[in-house]
């Protein structure tokens, strides 16, 4: 396991970034503390222990922990539902045990890598929910603002519970509550650095929140608690881990990007892990991952958990000396910290940003939104799991596709819609599919083909680039697809992806693609195999693409066709074309390419596959089969034919000759190798042509 993120090399501003931390935190932990059914010194237990565990095992330098909104929330929620009255002793028995499950979740996340799921989960899901969560919280503590009493539900509730308590509507307290709200605002916009809460919490006067001295005592699991509702806690707690989760990956991943350094996910699942564990201990609420503070850390320059350290430490000399003053602290001072912070958490802007950019997402974003308001945080997180999925599977059905041509004068394959100069290759759909294909976007895949063909249509070319996997469902429709265009006289072609979907197409039986030449490395490839050299002719056009050899013949296409079995493909095709050759030596270059799959391949490959058939052909000597007359008359056609690849490999780059001639070396010492005897009867043949070619 790495070294804690604690230092001494920044520690003046650590230091300094720890204390306006503690300082911040007491206010608002304590009334996140109210939030989960606790009284508010348990806030400050929450901002002691379990800060100081998770400075000690995580991996981020700056991130900060402590009692925070939403899980305080979803806990409060919880006791509603359950039919307890905040603040109860049965509350204050319950919550703890939440607190101790939601660790036991994060062990198991721990033990099963289970932070790969926070992947799953869009950033409009998540602003959505964490939106939906702020602004519930907001309406219930809204009524303290004005001296009324806090409400609990869904957002009709909770808007029938403030229309009621406008009768209990106090201008002091309103006064005192709302301008707390403004001040911490104006001054977050106007003066970022100066700790506002702080200041407010200190000019608290008169009214009491009921904070005594003394650190906390140590609570014992209890599992009789369980007893009747386990199963309702085990998924509350499982609610709040996915959440907390899902935000602090999110959140501390974006600080990891920022300042360049990694987010060790599994070392923070243990982490909260363990902060949680401790939050139990002491009687508190789960605790969270806090954006505010660690941007207020980071606004002192915090570089180091230095800075977490010292702010336990601060907050351990509050609750020993410091706490009987906080019970000067009013009611609505205290809630309008915590609506000020709860604000800040409401993702208006990216609302806004996706509204201009992006409806669908803007959407999907307002859904988990209110998700949250209207249903509940549980309800508000499957809500958000299952968008987050709708999303991925949408952009998975209908993926970015494109059809694609040729520009006078330039290389490459261009985007028809995107570049108006571009046109199609004359008889030939190129098509581009970024996806991976499977049952639910196979029907897309073949509809675009089929609607894309024209009278004139010879073949069409999918440039897979983008196909990283293939499922059975995919593999049997695209057969049947190739064998419908087959019969009409169109030939299908699949290139450009990696060598793993050959291998997938082989193993779900498909290996006839691979065999009959449907698969091809290149999409020049496979234009060369339908007769198209450069300059390819463009539909409605009569001018001409640049006369460019296509390098890519240079690579062994056998090895990224079959792989681990390229060896054995090459000496089957080499066998078939050695018995086309020994039943006819005299067949001409034209007629050899139209019998067998030679003329079909990249240029290495075609080279190294006549050394092959040579070798074949000594086999057959070896074997009696040929006579020497017989063998030397085959060998000399075989090597009839080399001139033709040598006028090809001379059009390449010297960069890729060079290339092509270690990648043959390579090849003929793995050849001499396997067949030792029959190589060294081959070199012995080109030995005396060469000698005869010299005379």
């Amino acid at each position: 396991m790495n070294k804690p993120k604690i230092n001494f090399k920044n520690w003046k501003s650590d230091l300094l970034s720890g204390l306006i931390v503690a300082l911040v935190s007491i206010p608002i932990s304590m009334g996140y503390a109210q939030i989960a059914g606790l009284p508010p010194v348990y806030g400050l237990y929450g901002s002691l222990l379990p800060i100081l565990c998770f400075a000690l095992l995580t991996s981020s330098p700056q991130f900060v922990v402590g009692v925070d909104a939403m899980p305080a929330v979803m806990v409060g929620n919880a006791l509603g539902a359950a039919g307890l009255s905040l603040g109860s002793a049965e509350a204050m028995a319950l919550v703890p045990v939440l607190s101790f499950l939601t660790g036991l979740w994060f062990l198991l996340f721990w033990c099963f890598r289970a932070g790969r799921v926070v992947k799953y989960i869009s950033a409009p899901v998540m602003g959505g929910f964490l939106s939906g969560i702020g602004v519930t919280i907001i309406l219930m503590q809204l009524p303290k603002l004005f001296g009324g009493e806090p409400g609990t539900g869904e957002l009709p509730a909770l808007l029938l519970h403030l229309g009621g308590q406008l009768s209990a509507f106090h201008p002091l307290s309103a006064l005192l509550g709302f301008g707390t709200v403004a001040v911490i605002l104006l001054s977050k916009k106007y003066a970022p650095l100066l700790p506002m809460p702080v200041i407010m919490m200190l000019l608290g006067v008169l009214l009491t929140a009921g904070v005594s001295a003394g650190l906390p005592r140590l609570v014992l699991f209890d599992v009789r608690l369980l007893a009747g509702r386990g199963a309702t806690l085990a998924m509350t707690s499982l609610s709040i881990a996915l959440v907390v989760m899902a935000q602090t990956l999110l959140a501390s991943n974006s600080y990891a990007l920022k300042y360049g350094y990694r987010l060790d996910t599994r070392r923070e699942q243990l982490a909260y892990a363990a902060a949680q564990l401790a939050a139990g201990l002491v009687g508190c609420c789960p605790v969270n991952g806090s954006v505010s503070r660690s941007g207020m850390a980071e606004q002192f320059r915090c570089r180091s958990q230095l800075m977490s350290v010292t702010a336990a430490a601060v907050m351990l000399l509050i609750l020993l000396f410091g706490a009987p003053l906080l019970r000067f602290l009013p009611v609505p001072i205290l809630t309008g910290i915590v609506i000020a912070a709860l604000i800040g958490i409401v993702e208006t802007k990216q609302a806004e940003k996706l509204w201009r950019t992006n409806r669908q997402e803007f959407f999907i974003f307002l859904t988990a939104f209110g998700g949250v308001l209207l249903f509940g945080t549980i309800y508000g997180v499957i809500i958000g799991v299952a968008l987050s999925f709708f999303a991925v599977v949408k952009r998975a059905v209908a993926p970015p596709r494109s059809f694609r041509g040729v520009i006078a004068g330039h290389e490459g394959f261009y985007n028809l819609r995107r570049n108006r100069s571009a046109r199609p290759v004359r008889g030939t759909v190129i098509y581009r599919f970024s996806g991976n294909l499977f049952f639910a976007n196979i029907e897309t895949f073949q509809n675009d083909l089929e609607n894309a063909i024209q009278p004139d249509t010879k073949q069409i070319i999918v440039d897979a680039g983008g196909i990283g996997s293939i499922d059975s469902t995919a593999v049997e429709r695209l057969l049947l697809l190739e064998k419908s265009l087959r019969e009409r006289g169109i030939r299908l072609y699949l290139t450009e992806h990696v060598g793993k979907l050959n291998d997938e197409l082989r193993a779900l039986g498909a290996e006839a693609l691979l065999e009959n030449g449907s698969v091809r490395r290149t999409v020049e490839l496979a234009l060369r195999d339908c007769g198209l050299e450069p300059p390819y002719p463009r539909e409605g056009s009569r001018e001409e693409t640049a006369p460019v050899r296509d390098e890519s013949e240079s690579y062994a296409e056998f090895e990224w066709l079959y792989g681990e079995d390229a060896e054995e493909k090459r000496e089957k095709l080499a066998r078939e074309l050695a018995e086309l050759l020994s039943g006819n030596e005299a067949l001409s270059l034209e007629e050899i390419e139209r019998r067998s799959r030679w003329g079909r391949v990249g240029l290495l490959d075609e080279n190294t596959l006549l050394d092959y058939v040579e070798l074949e052909l000594e086999q057959k000597a070896s074997d009696g089969e040929l006579g020497d007359e017989k063998l030397e008359a085959l060998e000399n056609r075989v090597e009839e034919l080399r001139p033709t690849l040598e006028d090809a490999v001379t059009a390449l780059p010297s960069g890729t000759q060079d290339y092509m001639s270690e990648r043959a070396k390579k090849l003929r010492e793995r050849m001499a190798s396997r067949h030792p005897e029959q190589f060294a009867r081959l070199q012995q043949h080109r030995d005396r042509l060469s000698r005869r070619r010299r005379k």
